[in-house]
């Protein structure tokens, strides 16, 4: 599926234009549902509670000024900030659905909006935003996305920040070795074995939580293969392509990578690149808040996946982090007034110049910090190509994420430690999302 039904629409002409033109935080506590008096009269103080799905020191700091800023514009309302950690977050709000002590707003990842909303967890937002000063604004293909993947095709989530993955190198090692930037994925693998000398590797491998979401991102980016589930139920992740692909991959194990990768997450692989023990390391754009605390800009640099076999850049839909309202918010009109505010121009440029993302409110293009970022440059590069493909991952199935959690994360563990093929690794993970795609058809009738 061409990449201009989907996400970002932002065009050559435009960016060309334009250049005139993870950790803990917070209170963890699930159980902090805000006791709020309902909206009823105007001087009546009202409490909304935010759970931030990626709590840590470097995202809580930018919501707690946002949430203050929001206050001041809003005095008859206060909004309790809760941080979750990153690998926390799903399983916390889970609890809370089965408890109904949900806050009144979140910040939810798209891969959670079609269960969230199958469990009737989610308040839908489409008459809402169709009066808001944000329609029109907020990138509609990701709107569009987001009502796609769930069941009743209703909006429960507005994207504040859109994501790419993309490889961090160190230029200023690869200079010092006279070694090649990649561009290709042939490239790739000889620089991680060239890199790899002197105490320093040349890549690092996720082998521990959240490993699922890297690993099949470099699949089909990889192998160009555009449908994750065919039309007959199948699903392609063990094709032949893949396999290729991993068992160069791994190869790669400790040997041009540290040992510690079979259980590195992202904190580790981040502090390998940014200590100088690691050349490049495959993450998103998301992380460059961290980089450039520990770096000079000089010292990292975005490179996009190497294109496909086929000839093009293919990444994955949805990469998308909303702002969303619980269904059993007693204060849904103050709750939008927040949602609103949270993806206003001045709100999400702050946010996401800090954190490093594209903000998905079109007034932010002309803010000077997207015209010279590099690895905003870089994302622009491969959404707005016109041949870029983005493949849809079953993101409507209930158990998706309990997939790569449960089956994914350790079988990556076990291939990474021999106890696996890679054969038998994506014939389970295959099998997997089958099974669940069955049910989900039978119980649709789709």
């Amino acid at each position: 599926m061409k990449k201009k039904k989907l996400l970002v629409t932002f065009s050559a002409t435009v960016i060309s234009a334009s250049l005139l033109l993870a950790g803990c935080g917070g209170s963890d506590d699930s159980s902090s549902k805000s006791s709020n008096k309902s909206e009823g009269s105007k001087d009546s103080k009202v409490t909304l509670t935010f759970w931030d799905e990626n709590a840590g020191p470097q995202r809580t700091p930018i919501w707690e000024e946002l949430i203050k800023r929001f206050e001041e514009e809003n005095p008859n309302i206060d909004v309790e900030y809760v941080g979750l950690p990153k690998d926390q977050a799903k399983s916390k709000m889970d609890t809370a659905i089965a408890a109904d002590d949900l806050p009144d707003v979140a910040s939810v990842q798209t891969t959670w909006l079609p269960e969230f909303s199958a469990r009737d967890a989610l308040l839908p937002l489409d008459d809402y935003y169709k009066e808001s000063e944000l329609n029109g604004k907020i990138n509609e293909g990701a709107v569009e996305f987001n009502k796609k993947i769930v069941n009743d095709k209703k909006l429960y989530g507005i994207p504040y920040t859109q994501n790419l993955d993309i490889i961090w190198i160190r230029p200023d090692l690869f200079q010092q070795n006279g070694v090649k930037i990649p561009e290709t994925w042939d490239e790739f693998f000889t620089a991680a074995k060239e890199m790899t000398k002197d105490g320093v590797y040349g890549y690092t491998i996720r082998g521990g939580a959240g490993g699922s979401f890297h690993l099949q991102r470099l699949m089909y980016a990889y192998s160009g293969i555009k449908d994750y589930v065919k039309k007959d139920g199948t699903s392609t992740i063990n094709d032949p392509k893949h396999i290729e692909f991993l068992k160069k991959y791994f190869a790669l194990y400790n040997k041009y990578t540290p040992k510690s990768d079979i259980t590195n997450g992202y904190k580790e692989m981040v502090a390998g690149f940014d200590t100088g023990v690691v050349a490049m390391v495959h993450h998103n754009i998301g992380s460059f808040g961290e980089h450039s605390e520990a770096l000079e800009p000089n010292q990292f640099q975005a490179i996009p996946l190497p294109k496909s076999e086929e000839g093009y850049y293919e990444a994955e839909g949805g990469n998308t982090i909303n702002i969303s309202i619980f269904k059993s918010t007693k204060n849904p009109d103050a709750a939008w007034k927040f949602v609103e505010f949270m993806n206003s121009k001045e709100s999400q440029s702050y946010w996401n110049e800090k954190v490093g993302q594209i903000p998905t409110n079109s007034d932010c293009l002309k803010d000077e910090w997207v015209q010279n970022s590099q690895h905003i440059k870089v994302a622009f590069e491969v959404y707005d190509d016109s041949n870029t493909v983005l493949y849809e991952p079953p993101f409507y199935i209930p158990d998706y994420r309990s997939i790569l959690d449960n089956i994914v994360d350790p079988g990556i563990q076990a291939v990474m430690s021999g106890e696996k093929t890679v054969e038998e690794f994506l014939d389970e993970w295959a099998k997997a999302i089958e099974d669940s795609v069955a049910k989900y058809r039978e119980t649709f009738k789709k």
